[in-house]
Order: structure tokens, then sequence, then C-alpha cells
């Protein structure tokens, strides 16, 4: 991800954060006070039908009953009734131990023992790890299921001659009210049956789950009129297979995602080569209107260039061996340029012969005062016994 669209999101993030603690804080302050305001009233109420409880007394007391239910413990519950229920009975523990590995944490219950903090530490740090090996699985195979499920609805749209294109859309419809009937809807219904709450505070209770957000304020279980010992532990089962759930929708949304971005990068370079082929037809239909007013320049017919120079030697004129500068004709094999003047020069003319039949106009000397090819050698004189024979002669 690039620089500049990471800076942007992040800056999306906390408008959309700061938009919210706006929203947030307009909606509960209110209430907040509100509530303030009747303790205060109930406290000094209580204060005047018992002139004997002084105002500190009172005070201490309010926070013993605010730490007592911080620790879990229930006002309804006393000495007399509902003497057995436990917040940390087999069920209730079972479903405590589930919301730290899911990383839910309603925080109704809290560990109030070092022991019990310090195992805690060690038990998430391996479950959390394990749930979500078996979430991934859970979710893959809830996923493919019902993947072949809605699979079979399409092949019955096809039948009907239904657009492709419409066919996806209504199979990622169906995927997804399928998945809010079954893990939304259903236990919404379910949890106002067994915990007497309205249809908002269970939807609500719902979505915090689904999402892991876990308030605490709403916990299925936590009454202590639930008599059923195994209430709480299948609401773990429903949020396990309502996360896998939740996991393949934003697997299959983060696919679609990829495949909607990579269309868009080829389409907009289907657009780019477009406006570019599109540009280079209007220069040039510009370009040939204005041609026949203005012709430009290069058009006009040239005259036909003279042939470049050829510079040849006559042959009656001797040549020498330093007339040719810039090119200088590679010499025969059998000996060097300094040991044979002639055969060097016969060489040269040879060569430039050729040359000015291949590209030169220019006339040539006649045949009979050319110089012979290969002339004949002259004798080596005599050399002394301590001078060195010449490359090339037999001795």
């Amino acid at each position: 991800m690039r620089s500049t669209t990471l800076l942007a999101l992040l800056a999306l993030v906390l408008l959309y954060l700061v938009s919210g603690a706006l929203v947030f804080q307009a909606l509960e302050q209110p209430h907040e006070q509100q509530a303030q305001r009747e303790l205060g009233e109930v406290r000094e109420k209580f204060l005047r039908a018992h002139p004997c409880v002084s105002d500190q007394d009172l005070g201490l007391f309010i926070k013993d009953v605010a730490d007592a239910l911080g620790g879990g413990a229930n006002p309804d519950t006393n000495s007399t009734s509902n003497s057995n229920h436990s917040a940390w009975d087999l069920g209730s523990a079972f479903f405590f131990s589930g919301t730290i590995i899911t990383t839910i944490g309603y925080g109704n219950a809290a560990l109030r023992t070092d022991a019990g903090r310090l195992f805690c530490i060690f038990y998430a740090l391996v479950g959390i790890p394990l749930f979500g090996i078996l979430l991934a699985g859970v979710g893959d195979r809830l996923g493919s299921s019902l993947r072949r499920g809605i699979g079979h609805i399409e092949a019955i749209f096809l039948k009907w001659h239904v657009p492709p294109g419409l066919v996806r859309i209504l199979s990622a419809v169906l995927f997804l009210l399928i998945g809010c009937l079954l893990f939304v809807l259903t236990p919404t219904f379910v949890f106002c049956y067994m915990e007497g709450w309205s249809k908002l505070e269970a939807i609500y209770f719902v979505v915090v789950t689904l999402t892991t957000v876990g308030f605490g304020d709403y916990v299925a279980g936590a009454s202590p009129n639930q008599n059923f010992a195994a209430y709480q532990p299948l609401v773990w089962f429903w949020i396990l297979l309502g996360l896998a759930y939740f996991a393949s929708v934003l697997t299959t949304i983060g696919n679609w995602l990829r495949v909607v971005s990579r269309r868009t990068r080829a389409e907009m370079g289907g657009l780019t080569a477009q406006a570019a082929s599109w540009t280079g037809t209007v220069t040039a239909r510009v370009t040939q209107r204005v041609g026949p007013t203005a012709p430009p320049p290069l058009e006009k017919e040239r005259p036909p260039l003279p042939p470049p120079p050829c510079t040849a030697q006559p042959a009656s004129r001797p040549l020498s061996p330093a007339a040719p500068e810039k090119t200088e004709p590679s010499s025969p094999p059998t000996a060097s340029a300094l040991d044979y003047p002639s055969e060097n020069l016969a060489f040269i003319d040879e060569s430039s012969d050729t040359q000015s039949e291949r590209g030169c106009a220019l006339p040539r000397a006649p045949r009979g005062r050319r110089r012979p090819l290969n002339p004949p050698r002259k004798p080596s004189r005599p050399r002394g016994p301590g001078r060195p024979r010449d490359k090339g002669v037999p001795a």
C-alpha cells in the first residue's frame, strides 16, 4: 500500500472515530447526567428517611456494593433465596473460558485472584491461536457447504436462462440472507424467549457478540433465574458458528474487492489506450487539415544529389605508401609493408580499382598502363653472416 493511501486511510479512520465520539457523547452524556441526578435524589431521600445513618457511612456502603457488583455478585441473590447459584459453576466457567479465546471478553465476570490472572495470561496466549485455526477451518467448511447449496440454486436459475451476472448477484444475496437467518435472526428470537429481552436488546447482543466487541451489559445466561446448565455452552457453540460465518463473509468480500480492483485496473488501462489512440487520431486529422494550406518543406521535390567524389590515384603516377591516410588497407599475409613496397602498392592499386568499379563513375586508366598485380620479385641481395635475413625470403 502506498504511503499516500495509508495516510488517507488513517485520516478517514480518525475522522470516523471523532464523528462516532461526538454522536455517542450527544446521545449518552445526558442520560449519564440524569442517572447521576437520580442517584443523588435517592441518596438524599434515604438520609432523610433514616437520620441515624450518616452521609459518610452511606457512601462507604455504596462503594462496597459497587465493588461487590464488579466482582460478580448479584444483588438479587441473598442468603435465603437462590443460595446455590454461582457465577463460577461449570457452565459459567466454560462460557468464560470461551470468551477469553474468542477475544470477546464481556467483562461481567472478572478475575479477582492473582493466581487466576496469571493463569489467564498463559491460557489466552495458547488458546487464541488455537481458536483461530479452528475458526478458519470451520469457516472454510461452512462457507463451502453454503456455496454448494447455493450452487444448486444457481443451476436452476441458469436453466431458466437468467443472465450469469444476475445469477452471481442473486447467489451473493442468498448467501448473506441465509447466514443472517441462521446466525442473527433465529438467535434473536431465542434470546428474546430465554432471557426476556426486547427484540432490540436481543439483536444488540447478537451483533455485539459476533463482532467480538462484547461490552458485557447484556450476557446470555448471566441471570440467576437461568437454571439450564447447558445453556451457556450452547451459546458458545453458536458464537463459534457465527464467527466462522462472518469470517467467510469477510473473506468473500475481500476476494470480491480484489477481483474488482483488478478489473478496474484493466479497464483503466484500456481507457488510457483508447484516450491515447483518440489523441493521435485527432492530431493526425488536424495536421491533415492544416497541411494543404501550408505544405511542409519536407514534401518539396529535391534534386538528386551527385554521387560522392571518389579520389582515385591515376595509374601513371607512382603511389606512395603514405597516400591512404584515413583507410589503411590490409597488407597481404605473405610479407609486411616495409619489406616489399612495390607489392604493397600493387595491392592498394587493385583495391582502388575495385572500389572505383563499385561506387565511382570516374574513368580508369587504360589496362596497359596498370601496374601488374604480381610483379616479379627482385633477387635478394647477399647479406653478411651477421646480418639477419629478411622475412619471407628463402635462404
